[in-house]
């Protein structure tokens, strides 16, 4: 193992056994066996370091959601994620109040890939003519709620002690931003124009229309945009 990952194993070690979440160079040179300007060489400094950890303990929760195989159900899957995002956050919590609060200088890799992958979903949503707004937009609002309901778990315990939290938050966000649920028993109603723009956006990233020619994909995809944000107040 080289210096790098000896020591991204180190810090990483150390912050998940931290009374209060904070690590020092000094401890993790000393437990990964290396001086401490090694560390600044390789990360430039602390915080170069704990984006690293981030990225580093993150990783593992990130590649199963990318080795997830997608399910006939794309409202499903969000719920799933929606709830394995809490149970990582409750599962490591150090690493996780790292990761979503202000803390370093530049944001890990991770979570602009975890946000990615949270919009993968939208758009699998959009394209089942479920998602009442934007895949970009709605992306903003989940990950806001999850994360922001997590960390009221992690640094409230006291007044949020059940996770039954995260599942009435989640289901509040859902109802704001699907649409509703197909009923069997009655005829579906004919969907509101954003609604039918988002559906179609979506459909049209998925497959463009190669009778159009970039600039025309590029106008429609414009046009579609605007629908769906709805009649300006």
């Amino acid at each position: 193992m080289d210096h790098r990952s000896r020591i991204v194993l180190a810090a990483t070690e150390l912050l998940e056994a931290s009374p209060n979440g904070d690590i020092s160079t000094r401890g993790v040179g000393e437990k990964a066996g290396v001086q401490q300007p090694v560390i600044y060489r390789l990360f430039g400094d602390k915080d170069g370091l704990l984006s690293a950890v981030v990225d580093h303990g993150f990783g593992e929760y990130l590649a199963a959601k990318r080795a997830a195989v997608p399910t006939s159900d794309p409202v499903a899957d969000l719920r799933r994620g929606w709830e394995e995002h809490t149970r990582f956050a409750l599962e490591h919590p150090n690493l996780y109040r790292l990761m979503y609060t202000p803390g370093l200088a530049s944001a890990p890799r991770s979570v602009g890939e975890a946000h990615e992958l949270l919009r993968s979903v939208l758009e699998r949503v959009a394209r089942a003519g479920r998602l009442a707004i934007e895949p970009d937009r709605a992306a903003e609002i989940v990950i806001s709620a999850n994360s922001g309901v997590a960390l009221a778990l992690l640094t409230r315990p006291e007044l949020h002690r059940s996770v039954e939290l995260s599942t009435h938050v989640r289901e509040i966000v859902l109802a704001g931003i699907l649409t509703p649920e197909p009923d069997g028993g009655t005829p579906p109603e004919p969907p509101a124009v954003p609604q039918a723009a988002n559906t179609l956006a979506a459909l049209l990233r998925s497959a463009p229309p190669e009778s159009f020619s970039p600039a025309e994909r590029e106008l429609l995809a414009e046009w579609l945009t605007r629908l769906a944000h709805g009649p300006k107040p």
